[in-house]
């Protein structure tokens, strides 16, 4: 019984760790083309959001929709299981749960970085994206805590906090941004937008 459970958590971990690993592996042939026009992109960095070169198509619908996701992936699935107590030592279902929150923080500050980044191709959301980027760079290292079970209270609240600076940029731009809980499976398609 107990080779049983060892053999299903070694799985379990393996597979995560193959999941992460994957995406990573798969975004090398992009660095080599985003390489090549660095100088456009430093061109367009310089320029002001409001330019045709900067702005994102359907910057709002997809600002709201990466808010969205990000915004519904940490509640269920770091928010709703830390404060169950899911993620304290000897607890049962621990283990998937905190597989499933390490992909979800994984989801999560890669869809605010998504939604950043269509928050800057938008004239009236790019006032917005100051404030916000910092706070996502913030969260950088909140997966590893998660996986390995180090995630604090303080952690939980500045992915609250940082969820809620979303909506609330949204909101004074007139945006609803709502908590749409993604599928298990869409955690590990972090595809750039």
């Amino acid at each position: 019984m107990q080779t049983a459970r060892v053999r299903t958590s070694l799985v379990a971990v393996t597979t995560a760790g193959a999941l992460l690993v994957l995406p990573a592996c798969s975004s090398s042939s992009k660095s080599a083309s985003s390489s090549v026009n660095a100088g456009q992109a430093a061109a367009a960095a310089a320029a002001s959001p409001s330019t045709s070169a900067d702005r994102v198509k359907l910057a709002k619908t997809k600002f709201v929709l990466n808010a969205s996701l990000a915004a519904g992936a940490a509640y269920q699935w770091i928010y709703k299981p830390f404060k169950a107590g899911t993620f304290k030592k000897g607890t049962k279902g621990r283990t998937a749960a905190l597989i499933k929150g390490g992909l979800a923080g994984a989801f999560t500050y890669n869809r605010l970085k998504a939604a950043l980044n269509d928050a800057k191709g938008d004239p009236t959301l790019s006032k917005a994206t100051d404030a916000l980027s910092g706070a996502v760079d913030n969260l950088k290292s909140l997966p590893s805590k998660i996986k390995g079970g180090n995630a604090s209270d303080a952690d939980v609240n500045q992915v609250n906090s940082v969820v809620d600076g979303f909506k609330s940029a949204g909101a004074a731009n007139g945006l609803n941004v709502t908590n749409q809980v993604p599928a298990a499976s869409q955690l590990t398609q972090m595809v750039n937008s």
